[in-house]
Formats: structure tokens, sequence, C-alpha cells
């Protein structure tokens, strides 16, 4: 058996995540795994690095998968792409070392969150990015910034009711880069809670938006109620940009 170590880009925006339902084909789990399993002529479990919401997309997805094929990687990947709905796609595959595993041996992840800034909501921008026009502070969400980075519990800023695992995660950095009207962040850590992202991102626009305050970030990190920190903010922004081991 030989391990595939998978690379894949999709489209999430009609999907109910990535991981595969019993009662639904609209998953990226479920889509890959029909296709693979009928490539080796049986059942296929896929393991991803982690799982993306509905609604989200992802640019650097990673997978892997033990089979006996008698291809080389690239005839598998171009048999995988032509039977995957055209938004999917497995971007890159390489036969890697049989104790690789695509989950347990992630170091960092970085996720995108991807901000429309014009008056106008673009149309080519509309599902992939939160449109935003009024002006943001950003020397608060600076600040708000250096508050978020490092190793906390982030149980506040999670979907998390009670979890016997520890909600605790190194946030190495939040940075951010504006071109154009498109602002878009950067958030890089060594794992993330459901709806980390998408309630970090949350909270900082509303403290660029003075509807909290950098120190109002601090108290979420202390009492850890998620009530007490921003909204969540639209999936359709979001891309799993890169997954590091």
């Amino acid at each position: 058996m030989r391990n595939y170590k998978m690379t894949i880009q999709y489209d999430g925006g009609r999907y109910l995540g990535w991981q595969k339902l019993p009662k639904s084909d609209r998953t990226i789990q479920g889509k890959l795994e029909k296709v693979i399993g009928e490539m080796c002529k049986g059942d296929m479990k896929i393991i991803g690095s982690g799982r993306t919401d509905a609604g989200v997309h992802a640019l650097g997805q990673v997978a892997n998968f033990k089979a006996d094929l008698d291809m080389s990687p690239h005839e598998i990947q171009e048999y995988i792409n032509h039977y995957l709905p055209n938004d999917i796609i497995v971007a890159d595959i390489e036969q890697v070392d049989d104790r690789f595993h695509s989950r347990y041996n992630v170091k960092t992840k970085d996720y995108e969150y991807h901000i429309y800034t014009g008056e106008f909501q673009s149309p080519f921008y509309r599902k992939y990015s939160w449109h935003i026009k009024e002006s943001l502070d950003m020397d608060a969400i600076d600040l708000a910034i250096e508050i978020l980075q490092g190793t906390h519990d982030f149980l506040g800023f999670s979907s998390v009711k009670k979890s016997k695992k520890s909600t605790v995660r190194t946030l190495h950095s939040i940075s951010y880069k504006q071109e154009g009207p498109l602002l878009t962040f950067v958030f890089t850590g060594d794992g993330f809670l459901h709806n980390m992202v998408r309630i970090l991102m949350g909270t900082l626009v509303e403290v660029g938006q003075h509807k909290m305050s950098p120190q109002d970030v601090k108290n979420v990190l202390g009492t850890k109620v998620r009530a007490d920190a921003g909204i969540t903010c639209p999936p359709h922004g979001l891309f799993l940009s890169a997954v590091h081991y």
C-alpha cells in the first residue's frame, strides 16, 4: 500500500463543509472519497488536515489516502480531476512516507479572510469577501492583534460549548495587507477551534468599528465567554490557504 498526499483547492460555496455526512453528498470529503473509491474499485477513506465549515473555501487543504495503485501520481491526479466537479481540484499529489498523517503531523495552518472595502461590493469578489464599506480604525485593530497573538485559551473565541479537550492554542501571527479595495487578513496558528478564525475576524472588525475596544478583547481571553466576543463573520470570505508540516 502506498501513501499519497494531496493538496486540494475548492470553492466551498455550495458545500456543507469538508467532513463527509451520512445523508448528504454535498461535502468535499464525500466527493473525493467517491471518485478515489471508484478509481481503487473499493471503499476509500481519506484523511484531511482538518475540517472547513459550510461555505468556507480552500487554497491549500491537505489530505492523504493509502492505496495499491499501478499508476503514477500524475495519472492519479488526472483521473481524480477528470471526475471531480469543477469547483474542486487536486492541485498536487505525491507519494509520501507511510507514517505521514495529514492531521496528526500538522505544525501550523494559515487561514486568510478577505474583506472588500469599496463603497459597492464588486461582482467579482462578492462570493469570496465580506463587504464592509465604512473605514476601519487599523490602529485599534493593531492593538487587539497584539493581545491575541501568543498562547491563550481561545474558548471565548469559538463555538465550542464545553470540551474535555484543551482549548488552548498558539496564534503565531495575525497580519494583513491592503491591495486596492481588498483587505486580506492572515491568521497563522498551531490549530484553530470551531469557528475561531471567523469569530476572531468578527471581533477585529468590531474593534475597527469602535463597537469593541482592545481591552474588551483582552477580557474575553479572561472570561472565556463566547457572548463577550464579536460576531461570527460570514463564511464566504474565509480560505484555508496553507497547511505546514
